[in-house]
């Protein structure tokens, strides 16, 4: 095998292109100059424009505004990095019809190992062709090259110029001597080191840029430093030094530009120059769990869809088991004999790759699956999933402890089915538990989390004083603003009432890291105070802050 070959394609307008290819799919309605519109530092700025809207003179991260003052047509998008990321996997999947070792390089790149597979094609400009007519069938702007490295290929395929550019062996017209560059100019391309004359070729070539084997110092020379793929600081260092381009800094000492500048501009150029190996690592598929089954006839009872169920089950669990994940959330998709879709999604409170635990809660769903005319395909998938952390079986509990130790029951599944039931009848948000909160302050002493997204709470609750049983936002009373002590009559919604008794005080401060409007009124003395009428009543004294203080309930039992 030779020298390794990479191809690096970069798409310069991934995001608004994005939004033209869902215009053109009748999913927006986009038309005119396009830009997709981000936000860096506090600002609306560009981060992608369309061919049309660049031609008019929008530029990437320039300002909202004055791009739409340069062009009033401009009609924008918002970012979605998101979607722009899962479109980029989507073009890896297919740049994989190439090489079997495809990488991105977010934000819009990738990256092509071609050792030993452009003869498949053709040959390298083949290849290379073949790329950019898909590219223009997906409507997609590329920038494209191929070299004997990543950093090399990465550096031309965006800082070389367009238009055809098979770079030779180092024999260019500026690097001679005057008196041979008459004699050069007759010579044929194939006499001074090129490649041999193609039959047939013309002028449909591709438009990217493939460096010679062996050749990147004279490929990289004439780009900017800024190829390397150096930070911005050493960028600006270097241009300041009147470094330029990349054959300025490839005959500098070593030792000193290390020590100016650091060994991260050494390391770039090695690697661009195949001096230091940079490996292509491939993404890997991601996982897919998966099964279906496709009916001879259309069914359309209850009983029918649940066999079809029992057979696919099984085997969406083997394969969980098989790569020691759990499902969280289970969809079954029921294809009608119409086209139609009817779906049945679940949720579990903890992962799990047993049917037990999964077909109680599909079961829940199917009676609200509309049949019609019958179903002829079924299809189970496991849409969230979590790896499954291996779970140790203890004994039975036993009272006392052994050595030291308290014996600890077996945990079972059986809260978790329970909450996963009631998730599925109210709502997974709508089953919640309480968990102590890590402060003082009372109406932060307990947190409310949903049960299927958290552990519940084993240890022992914090002491922190009585507290009531119902808690609300502080009411104003009607008592003396100016006497701590409680008050022996007292006007609260509206009623008058007489205190019989009451406990404390419990002094209590605010969080002073923290800005709560409702404790403005500084530090508080709690008391617990019966009314004459059985009311009990959790009140407090604010002894006054960046506002007024007085008397307040905050609860009661």
């Amino acid at each position: 095998m030779g020298r390794r070959r990479i191809l690096s394609l970069w798409f310069p307008r991934l995001g608004a292109e994005r939004g033209l290819r869902r215009a053109r799919a009748g999913m927006a309605g986009l038309a005119g100059p396009l830009a997709v519109v981000g936000e860096r530092n506090g600002a609306q700025v560009i981060t992608s424009v369309s061919a049309e809207a660049e031609a008019a003179g929008v530029s990437l991260g320039q300002p909202l505004r004055d791009a739409t003052a340069m062009c009033p047509a401009l009609t924008t998008i918002p970012a979605d990095p998101a979607a722009e990321a899962a479109f980029l996997m989507r073009l890896r999947r297919w740049a994989g019809k190439f090489s079997p070792w495809v990488a991105e390089e977010p934000p819009g790149g990738l990256v092509v190992d071609l050792t030993g597979c452009a003869h498949l094609f053709g040959g390298e400009a083949a290849l290379l062709a073949q790329v950019e007519a898909d590219c223009a069938e997906m409507g997609l702007t590329l920038r494209a090259a191929i070299a004997d490295t990543v950093g090399a290929a990465w550096a031309l395929s965006r800082h070389a110029g367009q238009g055809v550019q098979v770079l030779r062996s180092g024999d260019a017209i500026q690097q001679e001597a005057h008196a041979t560059r008459s004699r050069a100019a007759k010579r044929r391309g194939w006499e001074k080191g090129g490649a041999l004359p193609v039959a047939g070729a013309g002028a449909a070539g591709p438009r990217g840029v493939i460096a010679p084997e062996g050749k990147m110092r004279q490929a990289l020379g004439p780009l900017p430093v800024a190829a390397l793929r150096l930070e911005p600081e050493a960028v600006e260092g270097l241009v300041r030094l009147g470094l330029r381009r990349v054959e300025d800094i490839a005959v500098l000492p070593r030792a000193a530009l290390a020590r100016r500048f650091g060994a991260a501009v050494l390391r770039r150029l090695d690697q661009a120059l195949g001096l230091e190996p940079e490996p292509v690592t491939p993404a890997g598929a991601p996982l897919h769990f998966a099964a279906r089954i496709s009916l001879p006839e259309p069914i359309g009872l209850l009983a029918d869809v649940e066999a079809a169920l029992d057979r696919l089950l099984p085997v969406l669990c083997a394969r969980l088991k098989r790569q020691g994940h759990g499902a969280r959330r289970v969809r079954l998709e029921a294809v009608r004999t119409d086209g139609a879709v009817q779906v049945a999604e679940v949720g579990l409170a903890r992962a799990s790759d047993r049917e037990d635990r999964i077909r109680p809660l599909l079961a829940m769903k199917l009676p609200d699956l509309e049949a019609g005319f019958g179903f002829d395909m079924i299809r189970l998938e496991a849409v969230a999933v979590e790896r499954l952390a291996p779970m140790q079986h203890r004994s039975p509990a036993v009272t006392g402890t052994v050595a030291g130790t308290v014996a600890v029951a077996p945990q079972d599944g059986g809260l978790d089915d329970l909450l996963g039931k009631l998730g599925v009848r109210l709502g997974a948000e709508a089953v919640t538990r309480f968990h102590p909160g890590d402060s003082h302050v009372p109406e932060k002493g307990a947190q409310v989390l949903a049960a299927a997204w958290s552990a519940a709470f084993t240890g022992e609750w914090p002491k922190r004083g009585r507290r009531p049983l119902v808690l609300f936002r502080p009411e104003p009373l009607g008592a003396p603003e100016d006497d701590p002590t409680p008050p022996a009559r007292f006007r609260w919604r509206r009623r008058e009432m007489v205190t019989r008794f009451a406990v404390g005080p419990e002094r209590i401060a605010p969080e002073w890291w923290l800005d709560d409007p409702d404790w403005r009124t500084g530090p508080r003395d709690y008391w617990r105070v019966e009314t004459e009428a059985g009311e009990r009543l959790w009140l407090f004294f604010a002894h006054g802050g960046d506002v007024t203080g007085g008397w307040f309930c905050h609860g009661g039992e």
